[in-house]
């Protein structure tokens, strides 16, 4: 009997020409950004672009996170509601136990690894379905938050916890440092996908894990990896969101479960795993960025900001099966 073989070596490439799923979202940005821009004349400016990439910075970080799990055909509901646990935790430790900056961030991190973890472990051990296991791990960590922040946003941060949040200039534009630990994180998680074996891996159980078993791929403990760093990823977005909003809020991260997973979508990551690019979930990103800070520009009310988020997620998962009928 002939066993399924995954290649996990970097072969020649070829040029192909742009599929529709990569092609469909940077058209639909460009037309947003032609659209807005003739609405208001205060969208097409440094200052505002700006703006845009420092509101998506911690769902745009939280979202490579959610693609490199969905790569594995798995996906994480409790992603918000974890990062706002770890922004709690360093707020508390840092504020009220007199805990040193740097220490708080690094339980921070830790926290949000810790619930990464014991996702995996679930999912591998208990064999219980991604989608009911991080359902009710958004569940308990949601009481956990309120329990121990007594329901109480945490001020008065120490400068470390809101550096990220400093500027510097570039042309008169002022720039978060958060926004540029955003697209180094990017580079970092496309170098590691396209360039390595354990980025290839990723792919390969995403795409046939019976295949990647066969060939000595280790499915359980990949999967564990996978999460567990996406947990620490979720630290860093706590980090950034605490230096945005200055505070430690129990109920931070409410949306971003639909908005990191709208993000990758968008940037064209098949639901169904094994393929996708994080360089497009930064695009998707952007776009949902885009629509909101255009819609509130031009008076558009916030429920049809989530209307059309709807609608992008939707149409994004659409093509993506026509896209798989096609291939």
């Amino acid at each position: 009997m002939t066993q399924p073989t995954v290649s996990t070596a970097a072969g020649p490439r070829r040029f192909q020409l742009p599929s529709l799923s990569t092609l469909g979202p940077l058209i639909a940005l460009l037309i947003a950004v032609i659209i807005f821009s003739t609405q208001s004349p205060r969208f097409f400016s440094g200052t505002n672009f700006s703006l845009i990439l420092q509101q998506i910075s911690y769902t745009a970080v939280l979202a490579i996170g959610q693609t490199l799990i969905i790569l594995i055909a798995g996906i994480d509901l409790s992603i918000g509601i974890v990062m706002a646990l770890g922004g709690l935790v360093m707020a508390k430790l840092a504020t009220e136990s007199g805990v040193p900056a740097v220490l708080a961030i690094l339980a921070g991190f830790i926290t949000t690894m810790f619930f990464g973890f014991v996702s995996s472990i679930i999912i591998t051990r208990l064999r219980v379905p991604p989608f009911i296991a991080t359902l009710g791990m958004l569940g308990i960590v949601t009481a956990l938050n309120q329990t121990y922040s007594g329901s109480q946003t945490i001020s008065n941060l120490p400068p470390a916890l809101t550096a990220l949040g400093n500027t510097f200039k570039i042309g008169g534009t002022a720039i978060t440092y958060g926004t540029v630990l955003m697209l180094v994180l990017y580079l970092i998680a496309w170098f590691i996908l396209s360039e390595t074996a354990p980025g290839r891996h990723v792919y390969a159980v995403g795409n046939n894990p019976e295949a990647a078993r066969l060939s000595g791929i280790p499915i359980d403990r990949l999967t564990i990896m996978v999460y567990t760093i996406a947990g620490l990823i979720y630290g860093v977005a706590a980090l950034i969101l605490v230096a945005r909003t200055g505070v430690g809020d129990p109920n931070a991260g409410q949306t971003d479960n639909l908005d990191s997973i709208t993000a990758v979508v968008l940037g064209g990551t098949s639901l169904f795993g094994g393929r996708g690019n994080v360089l497009g979930t930064l695009l998707g990103a952007i776009i949902v960025g885009v629509f909101r800070n255009g819609l509130q520009l031009i008076g558009i009310p916030s429920v049809y900001q989530s209307l059309i988020t709807g609608i992008l997620i939707i149409a994004a998962v659409a093509l993506d099966q026509i896209s798989r009928r096609k291939a």
